[in-house]
């Protein structure tokens, strides 16, 4: 009995440890999955005029990270000076991003495109970035929003 109980609180000490993002205080120079390739970096403020055309392959975008998915690293959301949001996914979920990333500067590669995110999937961002519960509540519309995904990212020098 003793071996089963320690089994599981093994196994839920695993569970909890691997739910947090990565440690780290993402310094200049630190990267994220795929070095960012260089080459012409556009400015987040660029992305939304660019997308009104077509969805963008293989773009390297530059902008401040102002939410961090605070269970995993799993998302990151930039904005632009008109407060639009980006929000950034990794790439097949292939690597996460500490907290301490937000108000850094980064440089991605990836694909841009609009997308129609539903009203659950805005709550679970909502949960994990740990909101009010009245504000998940306020949600009650899909949104057309802008969506990045990340092969990798680095923290620029700002």
């Amino acid at each position: 009995m003793k071996k089963i109980l320690f089994a599981v609180a093994f196994l839920f000490s695993a569970a909890l440890l691997q739910a947090q993002p990565p440690a780290g205080d993402a310094n200049p120079g630190d990267v994220y999955g795929a070095k960012p390739e260089s080459g012409k970096v556009i400015s987040v403020d660029e992305l939304p005029a660019l997308l009104e055309k077509q969805p963008l392959e293989n773009v390297t975008i530059k902008g401040k990270v102002v939410d961090v998915c605070s269970k995993k690293g799993c998302w990151v959301t930039l904005e632009t000076t008109d407060k639009t949001k980006i929000m950034v996914k990794m790439k097949d979920y292939g690597f996460f991003v500490p907290t301490a990333a937000i108000g850094k500067t980064v440089v991605m590669t990836g694909d841009a495109k609009i997308k129609t995110t539903s009203v659950a999937e805005q709550k679970h961002y909502a949960e994990d970035a740990k909101k009010a519960q009245a504000e998940i509540d306020a949600i009650t519309e899909p949104i057309n929003e802008i969506r990045f995904t990340a092969s990798g990212i680095t923290i620029a020098a700002s």
